[in-house]
């Protein structure tokens, strides 16, 4: 039998808990790759999905099958044939798309079945509705090559799959859609799951993948995942990526994201089906596990420039006033603007922060961060944190350090550890103010 411990159960039940709160009602849009069901983890998937709707999520299920496909056509002596990263479906290959559809289906309804005490299924009821939600049109001919019976979303009945999702059902869609004459077409389940958090207007489309997200050194295969990148980055970076034909590939899942978020889905995750509970730190933790691409239309997340001095000035002065800020002169913020990172919406700076680099102490120095009354929790002070650390790592440093008097805990909580002031950078302990006492917290950026 294992043991509860109330020191550390609590305290995460309690930083899980705005999570469970936000996400109540909200319609998530949940695909998985055929390789997650090959390699066995669909049980425990399925249960991880199961607390997600207990917990009032609306959910819509979308099933890739390449793998089961690929299989399939092997039994049959036939060989996979793919062009452009799309898979050629003649009539052998659609006969064993259907195949492998329908055995799949079976073993996902299965999977949602099962009730055994002592498991998260217990005492679960998740009714499993699919149908003919897809139409779809054939891709045709593509630089000479003849897709056959490979296709593409035409139309998502979305009123069709919000009425079962608003009766409690999860809603299972496979990779196929039939024509206006019923001709049926193979499709991707990247394809459809984008369609479908299009159609929904859904609040998160994840894509539960063989790869553990983008790596901020797309180079290096061992450096850290970019666990948010804004739209407009995300679209940098894709228009600067190799076209993908692999699923393996870095903008394979992200140019999915990156349309999703480009039609009003406010964010799109890929994340490893590799780590156990993958889903779960994804939605209930602060930084997630995989990456999230984060649509921003009314918002603009970035490097301050001197048309911004003004809107600094005003954000931080009442903070300066009531002494949570160290005063700064309209010298100093111009001088310095560069420095800063700023948040704002429609025009207007609801948020900011500066960082100071001490490059010989490989450290630097994250001050004035604010955010303005009027939006604070809705995380744009854990959204300029990112782009702060963003900014540090890309200087090659290997910590943040800030100093404050009234808002230790909103940074241990986001990863800092307090040290003491003999900690700081010879250049910045001759500027303490010991008589202020400010808290010296560090944060290590792996």
């Amino acid at each position: 039998m294992s043991l509860v411990f109330p020191h550390t159960f609590v305290p995460w039940f309690r930083a899980v808990a705005p999570h469970i709160h936000a996400y109540h009602g909200k319609t998530f849009v949940v695909a998985i790759a055929g390789e997650l069901i090959a390699a066995g983890k669909l049980n425990s998937f399925a249960q991880d999905l199961s607390i997600l709707h207990a917990m009032g999520i609306k959910l819509v299920l979308v099933h890739g099958f390449r793998p089961q496909v690929n299989e399939q056509l092997r039994s049959k002596g036939h060989a996979a044939r793919y062009s452009h990263g799309l898979r050629i479906t003649d009539a052998v290959a659609l006969d064993s798309a259907q195949e492998a559809a329908g055995q799949l289906r079976f073993e996902i309804e299965a999977a949602f079945s099962q009730g055994l005490p002592n498991t998260p299924m217990a005492n679960a009821i998740v009714r499993v509705v699919s149908g003919n939600f897809l139409t779809a049109r054939p891709v045709g001919v593509v630089d000479g090559v003849d897709f056959i019976h490979s296709g593409v979303v035409r139309k998502v009945d979305g009123a069709a799959i919000r009425r079962a999702i608003d009766t409690g059902a999860m809603v299972l869609l496979s990779p196929f859609g039939f024509s206006p004459t019923g001709e049926a077409f193979n499709l991707t389940m990247e394809d459809v799951a984008t369609s479908t958090a299009i159609a929904l207007q859904a609040d998160k489309l994840l894509f539960i993948t063989e790869v553990p997200g983008i790596h901020e050194d797309l180079t290096n295969p061992d450096s850290p995942i970019d666990t948010e990148l804004a739209l407009a980055d995300a679209e940098r970076l894709l228009a600067a990526l190799p076209r993908p034909t692999q699923p393996t590939d870095p903008a394979f899942y992200l140019q999915h994201c990156v349309r999703a978020c480009r039609s009003g889905v406010e964010r799109s995750h890929i994340l490893p089906f590799a780590m156990d509970g993958a889903l779960l730190m994804e939605v209930f933790t602060h930084d997630g596990i995989g990456t999230m691409v984060v649509d921003e239309k009314l918002e603009s997340l970035r490097e301050a420039t001197s048309d911004d001095i003004g809107g600094v000035l005003q954000l931080i002065e009442p903070f300066e006033q009531d002494g949570t800020l160290v005063k700064r002169s309209r010298t100093e913020i111009e001088r310095d603007i560069g420095h800063y990172t700023v948040i704002e919406h429609d025009g207007v700076i609801f948020g900011c922060a500066a960082l100071y680099p001490y490059p010989e102490a490989r450290t630097a120095e994250m001050a004035a961060l604010t955010v303005s009354p009027q939006v604070q929790s809705q995380g744009d002070g854990e959204r300029i944190l990112k782009r702060v650390e963003q900014r540090a790592r890309a200087m090659g440093l290997e910590s943040i350090f800030v100093l404050t008097t009234r808002t230790m805990h909103w940074f241990i909580k986001r990863g800092f550890e307090q040290v003491d002031p003999d900690w700081l950078p010879d250049a910045r302990k001759r500027k303490y103010n010991w008589d202020r006492r400010s808290q010296v917290l560090v944060k290590k950026l792996n």
